[in-house]
């Protein structure tokens, strides 16, 4: 499966989300799924551009998309900062939005949109997987 570049800017992530939706209903998901993908793939772009590569203009990131039985699976690629997803801190989204901590509703919102979220760092790149299934 060929890897699509992007480059780290905001500025693609209307290419993102166009991609993984033809991606997503190509594989035969309906429009609520669609956006979900959309949605959780922004997510996941934004967060490598802003934390990965921490606003550095030069940088690019991969994806991969691919619909194995049952399955949507989007990859992304990059080779940024790593972090440890495990140490995220789910967000308080019943707080008033005043009172709550700044960070964490990115990755949220893929586990909340998505079926299976997994990070890994290779050494030499980050690896971001997205997994929806069809219902």
């Amino acid at each position: 499966m060929p890897r699509l570049k992007f480059p780290a800017r905001f500025e693609y992530l209307d290419e993102v989300r166009s991609h993984v939706a033809a991606d997503a209903r190509s594989a035969g998901f309906d429009e609520k799924a669609v956006y979900a993908i959309q949605l959780a793939a922004d997510e996941a772009a934004s967060n490598i551009i802003e934390h990965a590569y921490a606003g550095r203009t030069d940088a690019s990131f991969e994806i991969t998309s691919e619909f194995q039985q049952d399955r949507l699976i989007i990859t992304f690629y990059d080779q940024g900062i790593t972090f440890d997803i495990s140490k995220v801190s789910k967000p308080d989204v019943k707080a008033d939005l005043s009172e709550r901590k700044i960070g964490g509703l990115g990755i949220y919102l893929m586990h909340k949109l998505m079926d299976e979220v997994h990070y890994e760092s290779t050494g030499s790149e980050n690896v971001l997987t997205l997994i929806k299934r069809k219902v």
